[in-house]
């Protein structure tokens, strides 16, 4: 664990310092919520799906963007129970406040999970809507110029779930980063720090969470992404290990789709398979 962190913490250092004269941009008109960036001027369009590494450009100002999970199904087996869950809409709406600052609201218009006890196989179903979850993303380098991007992200989970009866408050600090290189490919990784709720009691433990992810156009107009990532558990001294491979197509201008998978490598770890859409006014 030590090793690994320390290794991402020099090259992140490597990165930054190199980048840091880029920071130095031209001045831009005051934009804001109420003075949108006219749409011939808008980036393009950035979302923070499919892969779980969130992107660390922000929304124009004025502008809105929604992302969702049109459906997602997650399997998560251990080794006294199995669980299936079925989200229909988990949905991301990004409000862009200023020139580097987003808001973004979380929610979960239905989900059913059905647990059963692998002993007896006895089985509980619940539904309803899901969490709500409040993030504010804070681009601090690279959002308009440069090949180094880099943004903070924290965000705070309600738990307003009816279908989870174990969700509780969460918490974190994300830290996303993207670096571009040649011939159109993008590095992404992240680093985070969450306080979670642990699986199997009403405690919370304290999770690291690392990543890489590399993204490139198949053809035109389709971009494959493969990613890792694994997550460490300090309460539980557990890393979990996870593979993310997902397609996103454009569709229409700032209207995109995409499909994948997240694959949990750990017997008990999460095994996600999704269908989503980004659309941005």
């Amino acid at each position: 664990m030590n090793s690994n962190f320390y290794s991402f913490i020099s090259v992140f250092c490597a990165l930054f310092l190199s980048s840091e004269c880029a920071a130095q941009e031209q001045p831009k008109p005051n934009y804001s919520l109420f003075n949108p960036v006219p749409k011939e001027q808008v980036r393009e369009m950035e979302t923070d799906r499919p892969d779980v590494t969130e992107s660390p450009f922000t929304v124009d100002a004025g502008h809105f963007q929604y992302e969702t999970d049109l459906i997602r199904m997650i399997r998560e087996k251990s080794d006294s129970r199995e669980t299936h869950t079925l989200l229909i809409n988990q949905a991301n709406l990004k409000i862009g406040i200023t020139g580097s600052t987003a808001i973004q609201i979380g929610f979960q218009t239905y989900g059913r999970q059905k647990e059963k006890e692998l002993s007896s196989a006895n089985a509980e179903i619940q539904d309803g809507h899901g969490d709500l979850t409040f993030r504010i993303k804070q681009n601090l380098i690279g959002n308009d110029h440069g090949k180094f991007v880099m943004a903070i992200l924290p965000y705070v989970k309600f738990p307003t779930s009816k279908y989870d009866d174990n969700s509780r408050f969460e918490a974190g600090l994300i830290v996303p980063m993207l670096y571009k290189l040649p011939g159109d490919w993008k590095l992404g990784f992240q680093v985070e720090a969450d306080r979670l709720k642990d699986k199997d009691q009403d405690a919370m433990h304290t999770e690291f969470f690392q990543s890489l992810t590399v993204s490139h156009s198949l053809i035109k107009g389709i971009d494959g992404i493969a990613e890792t990532y694994y997550t460490y558990d300090f309460k539980a001294h557990k890393f979990s290990n996870f593979i993310n491979a997902a397609i996103q197509m454009e569709v229409a201008k700032d209207m995109k789709f995409d499909a994948g998978f997240n694959f949990g490598i750990q017997h008990s770890a999460e095994k996600h398979y999704f269908i989503g859409a980004s659309y941005r006014l």
